[in-house]
């Protein structure tokens, strides 16, 4: 896994716009996206220019939003605290999804995993 959080820290533009929802499909479950910055939420100062897209909440789902313009370390810091307690919670509930009702049979002290890819096809679908 190469990345659980993604921290959006300025403005959306036609170029960066493709990479960033890009990356994001890119990132495996689950993952948590922190928009820093006035210029990530809404466009900032540069909201209305002929490069500039707006927020990424309009193109990628936003979990934690960090106000300011210039913002301030302990804003990010506080951002990424909470970022770091939706993923713990996100993790869990995948976790709960994935995870086979059914506890694995044990023979004669051997593990008996027969039918378990069956189980999983069966959980997946």
């Amino acid at each position: 896994k190469q990345s659980d959080i993604l921290l959006v820290t300025g403005p959306v533009t036609k170029r960066s716009r493709e990479r960033l929802v890009e990356i994001y499909a890119q990132m495996p479950e689950p993952k948590v996206v922190v928009s820093c910055g006035a210029c990530a939420c809404t466009g900032g100062v540069f909201r209305g220019m002929y490069n500039c897209e707006g927020g990424i909440d309009q193109y990628i789902p936003v979990d934690v939003y960090v106000g300011g313009c210039g913002t301030r370390p302990e804003q990010i810091i506080d951002g990424l605290l909470q970022a770091l307690e939706i993923l713990a919670k996100k993790t869990k509930d995948f976790e709960e999804s994935v995870r086979l009702k059914k506890q694995v049979g044990r023979e004669a002290w051997q593990i008996n995993r027969r039918n378990v890819a069956a189980e999983i096809k069966t959980v997946i679908q």
